[in-house]
This record gives structure tokens, sequence and C-alpha cells, in this order.
């Protein structure tokens, strides 16, 4: 029995030593892959400013760029990223963020393809300081951030902070700033990659996220953890069914969620309630925050909105859903009509 016991310890000590080993070059690998990252952002910085200062100071032509591309390829044989657009980039990426000393941090943390991405695909240094900060928080790939840019998540963010679309109930009430719900619910959401048919049921809709929950994290935000559909409630022994629940990490609370395929009508409020008050009582933890309620609808009239959760003592979201991608231009132009906030970009923050 004691060189079984001995044997045992043996294995034991060996696999807690291969784990630890394992972990550790995981974490060499990322802390490499980050510095090899950050040099190579420095290098295609340098060279803009090098571009920048041959045209500037030396009165170089546009014909610079091809020469440097050329003699670069020449010396580096094999090694990519000294094409000519590639170099472009490099000058657009310098003059872009060189009177921003914050900007020039946060793009040293992303790959040189997201970098490129936000250069080509935003206007203002507002929404690229936004992309910036969403993709370092969120830890967005090339293609959740070409999605999100494609479906106008900095304007829909713009338009969600405007005061009137704020939860109407007394903030004393609430365990959780109003704020930070607006932060992490949105007014609208885009759910184009369910690939709905124009008309379907809640059962479908249902499915279809379930199906798609990595496309649904990226919209809905990736701090919600999934924790069933249909989940049950019971009640004096009857069974109700919630049509989806999430926890939400960073709000520390459960965030039941009901679908409906047409417009918002006030009743849905008070079985939403019923739900809030179940959860709290059954299933949230001491040490987590109330629940909070999202209800989706096809379309709501904000009038009956108000009036809806003018006396709701509950926190509750009302948010509407497109199954298609959104035209930029109108959201585009809905946000030129309103005034933006002198720091719009605050929330992206933590």
């Amino acid at each position: 029995m004691e060189r079984k016991s001995i044997i045992k310890n043996q294995i034991q000590d060996y696999e807690n030593s291969l784990s630890s080993i394992i972990r550790k070059v995981e974490e060499s690998k990322h802390k490499a892959i980050t510095t090899v990252n950050k040099l190579l952002i420095e290098l295609y910085r340098f060279i803009g400013e090098a571009i920048v200062n041959l045209q500037e100071k030396s009165e170089w032509g546009d014909g610079v760029v091809e020469k440097l591309s050329q003699d670069l390829r020449i010396k580096y044989p094999g090694q990519g990223g000294f094409s000519v657009q590639n170099l472009w980039y490099m000058k657009k990426f310098y003059l872009t963020y060189r009177d921003i000393p914050i900007l020039q941090t946060l793009s040293g943390e992303l790959s040189w393809s997201n970098n490129v991405l936000i250069l080509d695909k935003t206007k203002t240094i507002e929404e690229k300081e936004f992309y910036l900060k969403m993709c370092l928080k969120e830890r967005w790939s090339y293609r959740e951030l070409q999605r999100q840019i494609d479906s106008a998540y900095f304007e829909r963010f713009i338009l969600s902070q405007k005061p009137d679309k704020l939860i109407k109930i007394e903030q004393d009430k609430l365990a959780i700033p109003l704020d930070d719900i607006h932060r992490h619910l949105k007014d609208e959401y885009i759910l184009e990659f369910l690939d709905l048919s124009k008309t379907f049921s809640e059962k479908e809709l249902r499915k279809a996220i379930l199906d798609n929950l990595r496309d649904f994290f990226l919209e809905f935000g990736k701090n919600l953890s999934f924790i069933g559909e249909e989940y049950p409630v019971v009640i004096d022994k009857e069974e109700f069914r919630i049509d989806l629940l999430f926890f939400h990490r960073e709000l520390k609370c459960l965030v039941p969620v009901e679908l409906k395929i047409g417009k918002f009508k006030p009743e849905y409020v008070g079985k939403m309630q019923f739900y809030l008050a179940a959860l709290d009582e059954q299933i949230k933890l001491p040490h987590e925050n109330p629940s909070i309620g999202l209800i989706l609808c096809r379309s709501k009239k904000e009038s009956i909105v108000r009036l809806t959760l003018g006396k709701t003592h509950k926190p509750i979201k009302i948010s509407v859903y497109r199954t298609k991608l959104p035209d930029k231009k109108l959201i585009q132009q809905r946000l030129e009509r309103i005034k933006l906030p002198e720091r719009l970009l605050k929330s992206s923050d933590s």
C-alpha cells in the first residue's frame, strides 16, 4: 500500500508540474506575441513618420513611397508588410495619431490589421477612439470588428445615450446606477446573423439565437454568460418559463430576456416584473445585484414605453431588434441632428 501511495504522489506531482509548465508556456507565448505586435506597430509608426519627414522636409513627392517599398523588399525579401499600399497606411497611421498620445498607446495594443480597418472604415477621431477602446475591452477579432463597424455600432451607441431614452425609475431604488444599465443594454440590437425569413415565430427566433450564440454575444457584449432557454421558475407549484436567461458578469446580476416578434405592448412589463421578483427571491445569490429585465421587440413607441415604465420599480429595458444591417447613412443623418456629448466615449472606458 505504501508503494502505491508513493507512486500515486509521484504521478500527482508530475501532473501538477506539467500543468504549471503548460501555463507558463502559454503565458510566455502570449507575452511574446504581444511584445512582437507592439514592436511591429512601433516600426510601422516610425516608417510613417519617416515618409512624412521625407515629403515635408526633404520635399520628396509621392514617388518616395514606391521607392521605399522597392528598396525595403529588396533588403528583406520574403518579409511581408512593405508593400506600397501598406506604406501609405503607415503614413496615414502616423499622421492620424501623432498629436494624440493616448491613441498612440491604444493603437499599439491592437493588431495591424485591426488598426488598418479602423483607419479605413471610420471618419472622425472620436469614432476611431471608440473602436480602439472597444477592441481592447472586448478583444474583437478582425471579423468581429468589421461586423461592428458595418452595423454602425458607434452611431447606435451615441444615439442610445440621449436622455429621453432612459428607463424612468427613481435612481435611489436601484442597486445598479442607470448609467451602467444603459451602457450595457442598448436601445437597438442588430441580429442580421440569425438569417431569419420575413416571417418567423418566437420559437424560431429563440432557436436562431441559440444556434448563433457567438455572434449574439458579439452584439450584446461578451460580459454575458448563458444560463438557459425556457428557464423554469416555479411559484406555488405552477411553472413559468423565461425565454432566455443570462448572467452579466460586470453588472453582477441575472438578465432574463423575453422575445417578442411584434411591437411592444404594456402587458409585457407586468410579466417581466413577475420574472424579476421570482428570480431575485429564488435564484439570485446574496452577493449579486437585483436582476435586470430585457424585453426585445420588433418595434416600440416611446410614449407607450415611457408611460408603461413610469411607475415601475424594477429595472426593465425595452429594446428593439433588426434582422438586417442598418443603412449607415440614415443612422449618421440621425446622429448629425443631435448634439454629441463632450465625452461620448466614457462608457467605453470601463
